[in-house]
Parts: C-alpha cells; sequence; structure tokens
C-alpha cells in the first residue's frame, strides 16, 4: 500500500501567500511520485508555473473566479484587493464550489487539500473523496488565537482578552500588545467541518511541537507535522535586471526588504522605513507596494531622498522573484513582513532576519522568530499604537551589522545553527514519509 501513488487535489485560499506554500508542498509530494490537481486562479497560474518542479505530475487546472459586486474587474486574489476587501474575495472563491465539484467528480482524487474554504469537507464527503486541512497559518497562531479555549463563538472576542494565552496554551515568548490585541480580536474562528479527518502543519516539531501538540488536544484532532517542506530552488535563473543591479554591491551588504502581495503601508509608515534603511548606510533593495494613497511608490518617497541615494538604493513597486533574491551572493539582511512563506524561505537562506509584522499571524510568527527560536530581531514599536520611526528601523538592522552586540551575535549563531538543522538531507525526507505513510492509511 505505501507504494501505492496517491492522487491529491489542491484548493489554497487565493492568496499568493497561500499558494505557492501549497505549490512546494506538491513538489515534495510529486518528488514521491504522486500526482497533484491544483486548482488556483486563471491569472495567477504564471506567477508560479517556474516553482513547479514536476509537471508531468502536477497539473495546474485555472478556474475562473466570478465577478462579485464589490470587487474590481478581473479581480481574483488577495494581492488585487485593499484588506477590507478580503472577505469578498472569499465570497468569490465561494462561488466556485459547482466549478470544483465538476472537476473532483471527473478526477476521483484520493485526497482534497484546503484552507478556507469551509464547504469542500461536505462536498468530498459526498463523493467519496476525504478532506485535509493543510494549515500554513503556524500552530502557535491557531493555538493562541483560535482554539476552543477562547470559547469565542460562544462570547465573541474582545482585545483584552487576547492580552492574555487561553489556557493551558504552552509558556513561550508570545505576548501581544494592547494595539496587536484589538486587532487581532477582529480575526473570526475558521470552520474546520466535520469531514476533516487529520490537521497537517506546515512546520516540524522541533519548531513548534508544543504548539502542535496543544491544538491537537484543543481540537480533538490528530494533527501531522509534514516538517520543514523547504522550497526547492526555482527552474529559472534571476532576471539579468535583478543580477546586474545586485551584483554591483559587495557580499552580503545589501538589505532586501519586502513585505509580501498584500501588504500597503501608510505613507508616512513608508517613509520612516525607506528613511531607517538610508540610515544604515548599507545599500537596500525595496520592493513595495505603493503607499496608501500614492500612484507609485517614487511619488510617496520623501523629499531629496532619491537625490541621497547615489545608486544606494533601488526601489520596486511591483512583484520580485523574492526565493532566488534572498539567494543572491549580495543580499545579506531581510527586512521581513513575518507571513510563513518568506520565513520559510528565509530560515534556510543566509540572509539575517530584521522582524516587522504588521497583521494577523505576522505578529506571533515574529515573537516566535524573535523569542522562541531567537533568529531575529524585531523593529521596536510604541505600545500604543504599534507606530515606529526611521531610529527603530536602523536599530533592528546595526543590531545584526554589528558583530560586538550581544544580541546580534546571538541571533546570528542560532540562525546559522537553525538553517544546518533544517537543510539536513535526512530531516524533510523522515517528516515527508511519514506524512505520506499516514496519508496511505487514510485510503
Amino acid at each position: 500500500m505505501a507504494d501505492r501513488s496517491l492522487h491529491i487535489a489542491m484548493y489554497p485560499w487565493f492568496a499568493l501567500g497561500h499558494i505557492t506554500p501549497y505549490v512546494h508542498m506538491a513538489n515534495k509530494l510529486a518528488e514521491r511520485g504522486h500526482k497533484i490537481s491544483f486548482f488556483l486562479p486563471a491569472k495567477t497560474q504564471h506567477k508560479v508555473e517556474a516553482f513547479n518542479l514536476h509537471p508531468h505530475l502536477i497539473t495546474f487546472i485555472p478556474i475562473m473566479v466570478p465577478h462579485v459586486d464589490g470587487l474590481p474587474l478581473g479581480a481574483e486574489t488577495t494581492n488585487d484587493v485593499p484588506f477590507p476587501l478580503h472577505p469578498l474575495i472569499m465570497t468569490a472563491m465561494d462561488l466556485t464550489e459547482p466549478d470544483i465539484e465538476a472537476y473532483l467528480r471527473q478526477l476521483k482524487p484520493h485526497f482534497a487539500f484546503y484552507d478556507f474554504t469551509c464547504w469542500l469537507p461536505a462536498l468530498t464527503r459526498r463523493l467519496g473523496i476525504k478532506s485535509v486541512v493543510y494549515c500554513i497559518i503556524s500552530s502557535a497562531t491557531i493555538g493562541y488565537l483560535l482554539c476552543p479555549a477562547r470559547k469565542t463563538l460562544e462570547k465573541g472576542m474582545t482585545g483584552s482578552d487576547l492580552l492574555e494565552p487561553p489556557q493551558g496554551f504552552p509558556s513561550s515568548s508570545i505576548k501581544l500588545r494592547a494595539h496587536e490585541a484589538q486587532a487581532l480580536a477582529a480575526v473570526t474562528t475558521m470552520d474546520y467541518g466535520s469531514g476533516i479527518c487529520r490537521t497537517p502543519i506546515d512546520t516540524c516539531r522541533e519548531i513548534e511541537g508544543r504548539y502542535g501538540e496543544y491544538i491537537g488536544s484543543q481540537f480533538g484532532k490528530p494533527v501531522i507535522f509534514t516538517g520543514p517542506v523547504v522550497p526547492n530552488p526555482p527552474k529559472i535563473a534571476l532576471e539579468k535586471q535583478w543580477e546586474k543591479l545586485l551584483s554591483r554591491f559587495q557580499p552580503k551588504t545589501v538589505i532586501f526588504c519586502a513585505f509580501g502581495s498584500e501588504c500597503v503601508l501608510k505613507k508616512d509608515r513608508f517613509q520612516e522605513l525607506v528613511l531607517g534603511l538610508e540610515l544604515t548606510g548599507l545599500p537596500f533593495l525595496v520592493a513595495l507596494k505603493p503607499p496608501m494613497g500614492a500612484e507609485t511608490i517614487e511619488s510617496a518617497l520623501p523629499e531629496g531622498f532619491q537625490e541621497r541615494l547615489k545608486g544606494r538604493g533601488i526601489l520596486y513597486g511591483g512583484w520580485v522573484p523574492q526565493q532566488l533574491i534572498l539567494r543572491h551572493r549580495s543580499v545579506g539582511y531581510f527586512v521581513t513582513h513575518c507571513g510563513s512563506g518568506s520565513l520559510a524561505e528565509a530560515m534556510v537562506s543566509d540572509c539575517q532576519l530584521v522582524l516587522l509584522p504588521h497583521v494577523g499571524d505576522q505578529i506571533i510568527n515574529a515573537r516566535l522568530m524573535a523569542g522562541d527560536l531567537k533568529i531575529g530581531v524585531e523593529v521596536e514599536k510604541r505600545d500604543g499604537d504599534g507606530v515606529f520611526t526611521k531610529y527603530d528601523v536602523c536599530k533592528a538592522v546595526r543590531t545584526l551589522m554589528d558583530h560586538a552586540n550581544e544580541l546580534g551575535n546571538e541571533v546570528r549563531t542560532n540562525h546559522a545553527q537553525w538553517k544546518e538543522f533544517l537543510l539536513k538531507p535526512r530531516l524533510e525526507n523522515s517528516y515527508m514519509d511519514d506524512f505520506v505513510m499516514q496519508l496511505h492509511a487514510l485510503v
């Protein structure tokens, strides 16, 4: 039975930060001879095509996303709309259910992996297909925010509720500030559906074991650690324009700043960020969406900023090949929003991590990285409102630049040790083999 090839359908949330880790998992399963049918928005396919390392086993199936009133025409993913409109992307995804049902009837996979489409378990049950939540959100986040011990469905949730961990939550460095707790209180519980038989978590016991065990006990469902799904190198090389720009600088000197496909900063926060990078004295590449109220990233820059750069700073308002840039020899620092996918790529790179979370699970992830694991330095913010200054940004980077700094040395040492551990050849294979074995046991 263990040698039998499985057929797995995948339908991740319409966000690049979710689609990309699903592609990485698809590659790991395809390496073992399993077939993947991967549903994704039609216009998004070209962005992940290069990461499909096994096209003979992984088939991308483009889904036409229905238009929903309130969404811009052609909007498909969270990357296409501001944060307040994300629920409408979910509404559009819900409207794809008839198409997904038609495909599943035709394909007859053994499993359907999903994360946000809570209607999928009922559908797959009718079709005799097993549904599996493949969760890329950290188990620490699920445990802290969404576990049944919070009793959110019965009594709701307030910011003050989140200032303390739920009953039984493992002792850790995860603490929320008042403004963070207030914002996170708006997070609603996810309906996992009665058709879930297992909950795979995209991490390993060595990093989040106690949090995974906690949510397993809370939800009464077995939790499977899929291990560190280390992204494979893409099939393509870095484009010549980026290679040429980055190669002008000395090894490990460039600060790369990227906040994923969704984050849009307020203009004043954007300006403090770039001014802080300027203060470090190092070259930098900033790849961010234009801030609120700005048509382009250049139009939002502080007065005189471009004149002072003198070729030291590169600013870009579009999508960049993050995984390839992190691997470039000139890049030595990564200012990240702490999305799970970005952290997975960064932990196995040589780049030192500067943590600047904004919303949701990013905040918990940052505390896990800076507190529990001590492999990054978080940018300090004001307690009352979460505002940071250029000096806060510069201080975090310089902590890692300064080889006489005790915290910087500890973080660099820990990061190097975790990178070595995560890249051990047998580690990922052991986890993945166990994961596949458990899937076989369910067929």
